[in-house]
């Protein structure tokens, strides 16, 4: 009987209300029988959680984040290097390196080689990718790495460490072509590198209703950041009622622009018109996507170029027959397929936004006709099964041809 591939994943926190896509995924290869650990470089901060967590096997270590001490370092140094052959030359990489994240990358080579683990994934190309790539140096192993969206638009990203990342990965997972395109171009030398896996989701849990019948109500779901657009949403809902619409609109989530956002219903005089229910459980989010008659998400970039990847809620929403509507930040519009698969609007446009709510709404037969395409189209690119697959053979491939980090200068 073949033994199990064993992959580490390394993640900043987990787990993390808003990281859903992280646990499918980990759920998908744990149900193809790969063994997965998860090593989490802080412990989670939220304070709710979604219930499909509890699904995951694979046992979480917490690598030591906080009160580091010199001893404590020399002390993971001495452990590591009587069983790590590739530490002496992977500490000269290190170089320059926040010296926590080489604290965390020794400790979870040292896990590494305790654990039998072939490959290191990280998802972001931040902190877990820099904890990833010097831990799989140190240990002597493979590492690749997801990149989403903050991670490589952000203002604070160097391009120069970005670059070391991925010429040093096996492979750079990314989940659009909009990223893909954005990553070949940042480095040509190791565009080779670079694959578009779209996030999946498991489609058995998420079945198909028609949007014919619904209650007229507008659904929206995502934490409380300026990169959401909620505000626009919020003037969209005054400029509907203002049209003589009444306009049922719930916002679930929770975030630092709850009291802003709040303010903002109160003074528009929307009180009773749009709702922010704060952060739910997964089961609720589902109903209340399938309940609504069209999905919203008016997402920008951010002043700091923060911005969304390919927002889970708006898959979960198509796969439901829900109608959407979104904006075209990064990859959105490879799923949202202007008047295919749903409607794209400007961003900071809340007259257009408040257009096409008024369209969907007013049209059932053209719900079912953009929520029908929708549907076909996440079940041709979007299913967790398949992707995480494909994510599987990269994996096996970078383990088996062993092409370990080089290690190229900052």
């Amino acid at each position: 009987m073949t033994e199990p591939m064993r992959i580490g994943y390394v993640v900043k926190r987990y787990p993390r209300y808003s990281e859903t896509f992280i646990v499918n995924e980990v759920l998908a290869h744990e149900a193809a029988g790969t063994h997965i650990e998860i090593f989490s470089l802080r412990p989670p901060c939220d304070t709710h959680f979604q219930d499909v967590i509890a699904r995951v096997r694979a046992p979480v270590h917490y690598l030591p984040h906080a009160g580091l001490k010199v001893r404590d370092f020399w002390e993971a140094l001495s452990r590591a290097q009587k069983r790590l052959p590739g530490l002496p030359d992977g500490l000269e990489q290190a170089w320059g390196n926040d010296v926590t994240e080489v604290h965390q990358a020794v400790e979870l080579a040292n896990r590494v080689h305790e654990l039998g683990l072939v490959h290191l994934h990280a998802h972001f190309a931040t902190s877990p990718a820099s904890v990833a790539r010097l831990a799989a140096r140190f240990a002597g192993i493979t590492f690749s790495y997801t990149a989403h969206a903050k991670d490589i638009f952000h203002e604070d990203v160097d391009p120069l460490e970005l670059r070391t990342k991925q010429r040093d990965a096996a492979s750079v997972i990314t989940v659009s072509d909009f990223n893909a395109r954005h990553l070949r171009e940042l480095d040509s030398e190791s565009a080779e590198h670079v694959t578009r896996i779209y996030n999946g989701l498991d489609l058995d849990k998420f079945q198909f209703d028609s949007p014919a019948v619904r209650p007229l109500r507008i659904a929206a779901v995502g934490r409380l950041v300026e990169k959401k657009g909620f505000s626009d949403l919020i003037d969209a809902c005054w400029e509907l009622v203002n049209g003589g619409l009444e306009v049922d609109c719930r916002i679930l989530g929770a975030g630092p622009l709850e009291p802003e956002l709040r303010e903002q219903i109160e003074k528009l005089g929307l009180g009773a018109r749009v709702v922010l229910t704060g952060p739910q459980p997964q089961n609720i989010v589902r109903e209340e996507l399938r309940a609504a008659a069209v999905f919203a998400a008016p997402c920008v970039v951010a002043a700091d170029g923060n911005r969304d990847g390919l927002p889970t809620t708006l898959l979960e929403s198509m796969a439901m027959g829900t109608p959407c509507i979104s904006t075209n930040v990064t990859g959105i519009p490879e799923m949202i397929q202007h008047e295919r698969t749903g409607l794209i609007v400007p961003q900071h446009d809340p007259t257009a936004l408040a257009c096409a709510i008024r369209r969907l709404l007013g049209d059932p037969v053209e719900r079912v006709r953009l929520a029908t395409q929708a549907r076909q189209l996440i079940e041709e690119e979007f299913d967790v099964v398949r992707n995480t697959a494909i994510q599987r053979e990269i994996f096996q491939s970078a383990s088996r041809t062993g092409r370990v980090a080089e290690g190229s200068a900052h």
